[in-house]
């Protein structure tokens, strides 16, 4: 008996269409059931001020702090030192309970007068209405 010799002849390819068929497909069915996150940032609209204390309302007695372009502070008019302003509007709203607080800031005062300020009356409890002075 012989033996035969098989030669390497012709390899069957694999049609590789129907799986990017069916890729496609299953790519477009996620593309359209996916949700997408609608993600949200920080909301900075300021919920309006109560009822009963309108810091416009003329009848609302309300303590002016103000710090000028050369970082002088004054508190209703009086010059007083940066470092005692929350002591000094503390003292007036002995006087004045119910009082507001307006903070004046001149556009060309250093920003940490500003800052300081406000974080000072936050930690004592204080409201207090922040005005950008220009010119």
């Amino acid at each position: 008996m012989r033996r035969r010799v098989r030669h390497g002849g012709d390899d069957a390819d694999v049609d590789m269409t129907p799986m990017l068929d069916i890729v496609f497909i299953m790519l477009i069915f996620f593309i359209v059931t996916a949700t997408f996150l609608d993600e949200k940032g920080i909301d900075i609209t300021q919920p309006p001020p109560p009822p009963n204390q309108d810091p416009n309302d003329p009848t609302t007695p309300a303590i002016s702090v103000y710090v000028d372009g050369k970082n002088r502070c004054s508190v209703d008019g009086r010059g007083s030192d940066c470092d005692r302003v929350v002591l000094t509007v503390e003292s007036l709203l002995a006087d004045k309970p119910g009082a507001s607080i307006i903070l004046k800031v001149h556009e060309l005062a250093d920003t940490q007068y500003l800052i300081g300020l406000k974080d000072s009356f936050d930690d004592k409890g204080l409201n207090s209405k922040i005005e950008i002075i220009k010119g």
